[in-house]
C-alpha cells in the first residue's frame, strides 16, 4: 500500500529527473577526469544516449532500476498502486531500450549500460570498463572472442622461429 496520498505521489514523481541525473553527471566528472571528451544526451542518434564519444562510436546509458526494469520479473509482482499503469510504463521503456540498441549496434556504435546503483558503488569499474572498451576499438580486438586460451611460449617451441628473428 502506498503511504502517500495520490497528490503527494504525483508530485514526487513528477520532480524525477529524465536526464542531468546524480549517476550521469558521476560518471561523466570522471571520465572527463581521464581525459575523455564526450557529448552530453546525444539526441542525434536514436535513444538519445547520456554520454556518446563520438570518436570511438561509444554510446553510454545510465539506467535507473526502476524506469528500465532491473529484475523486472521480482519488481513487477510487487507493484501494487496503479498496477496496469506501471507494468505497461516500464516495458515500454524496456522494449524502446532494446529497439534503440539494436539501431545503433546497426549504425556500428558500441552500447555500454550500466544501472545506476552499479555507476554509484563501483564508478572506478565503470570507467575502466568503457576506457578498455575504447582500448579494444583502437586496437581492432573489440568484439572477439578468444575460445582458446593463447599460448605464449609455443613460439619458442617452433622451428621456424629464431631468437634473431621473432
Amino acid at each position: 500500500m502506498d503511504v502517500l496520498t495520490p497528490e503527494q505521489r504525483h508530485k514526487n514523481m513528477s520532480h524525477i529527473r529524465s536526464s542531468g541525473t546524480s549517476i550521469e553527471i558521476s560518471l561523466r566528472k570522471a571520465l572527463w577526469r581521464e581525459g575523455l571528451r564526450y557529448r552530453k544526451n546525444y539526441n542525434k542518434l536514436p535513444g538519445k544516449p547520456d554520454i556518446a564519444i563520438t570518436k570511438y562510436k561509444i554510446a553510454v546509458f545510465c539506467d535507473g532500476e526502476l524506469w528500465h526494469g532491473k529484475n523486472w520479473t521480482d519488481k513487477k509482482k510487487k507493484i501494487n498502486t496503479n498496477r496496469d499503469y506501471w507494468i505497461q510504463k516500464i516495458e515500454r521503456n524496456i522494449a524502446r531500450d532494446t529497439e534503440n540498441e539494436k539501431r545503433l549496434e546497426s549504425m556500428g556504435w558500441t552500447v555500454i549500460r550500466f544501472w545506476g546503483n552499479e555507476i554509484k558503488k563501483n564508478l572506478a569499474d565503470c570507467v575502466n570498463e568503457i576506457k578498455e572498451t575504447i582500448y579494444e576499438i583502437e586496437n581492432g580486438i573489440y568484439g572477439i572472442e578468444y575460445n582458446e586460451p593463447i599460448d605464449l611460449m609455443a613460439a619458442e617451441d617452433d622451428p621456424e622461429y629464431t631468437a634473431g628473428n621473432g
